[in-house]
């Protein structure tokens, strides 16, 4: 990271080009901190809409898991939804979200959850049908409920996959808030960044996409570090499988 904020800085200093066109790192850092007053409530307001809206796609992903992993019919049914969710180009249904919901929260949650939902939704049901068909069959020779089988096989299975699809909506949550912001939203990141376009400010410009950058790799750090964990035996398990592989 330090080796390519140093390339950055050599390219804009000696690279010809102009500051309008590529600020370097250190005046990138000199606007943040002169739009200090602009920046911090931007970074709040966006990180509330994205964790309401992960919040919001995390049990819908749920939900919709646990029903397909229930009934092979809903999951014949639910399938192509799911897919055909994810051709909606976001910017193509942004005026419809504006006459819906107006301008404000409502509009950049829905994009998030609309962009969360499915990585969330699709690994789980891919992690609680990989079960053990074997440790299935064994609980209910044992007379074990459906709950049961559930809670001691089926969740332990699909945690892994929860995880890789919850590292994926932290990523894509961060996106999502800032597209919401940029065509309906009433402050945030993507707020200030329209501003500073219009405002032909282009340090401004790159002072959002560090701060966006920044904010999805702290989350997807964290989401990693709780399913370190959460989950030490599976890491433990993976990192001895690759061990004999070699």
């Amino acid at each position: 990271m330090l080796l390519l904020v140093g390339i950055w800085q050599l390219v804009a200093d000696y690279g010809g080009l102009s500051s309008f066109i590529l600020p370097s790192p250190v005046g990138v850092a000199q606007a943040a901190w002169d739009t200090r007053d602009l920046l911090f409530p931007a970074i709040g307001t966006t990180m509330v809409e994205t964790m309401i809206g992960l919040v919001i796609a995390i049990l819908l992903g749920l939900t919709i898991a646990a029903a397909m992993d229930l009934s092979a019919t809903v999951r014949r049914a639910l399938y192509p939804i799911l897919v055909a969710s994810q051709t909606v180009q976001i910017l193509a249904i942004a005026p419809l979200l504006i006459i819906w919901f107006g301008f404000g929260l409502l509009p950049t949650i829905f994009i998030v959850v609309l962009i969360c939902f499915f990585p969330l939704a699709l690994n789980t049901a891919d992690g609680l049908a990989s079960a053990d068909p074997e440790q299935v069959d064994l609980l209910r020779a044992m007379n074990a409920g459906r709950g049961q089988i559930w809670r001691m096989v089926r969740l332990p299975s699909a945690l892994p996959a929860f995880f890789t699809g919850l590292r994926i909506a932290v990523t894509y949550s961060v996106v999502g808030a800032t597209i919401g912001e940029w065509v309906g939203g009433s402050g945030g990141l993507g707020l200030y960044m329209l501003r500073s376009k219009n405002a032909l400010a282009t340090d401004q410009v790159f002072v959002a996409i560090v701060v966006t950058s920044a904010i999805s790799i702290g989350l997807f750090a964290l989401v990693y570090a709780i399913e370190r964990l959460t989950l030490p035996w599976y890491h433990t398990q993976a990192r001895r499988e690759a061990w004999e592989s070699t």
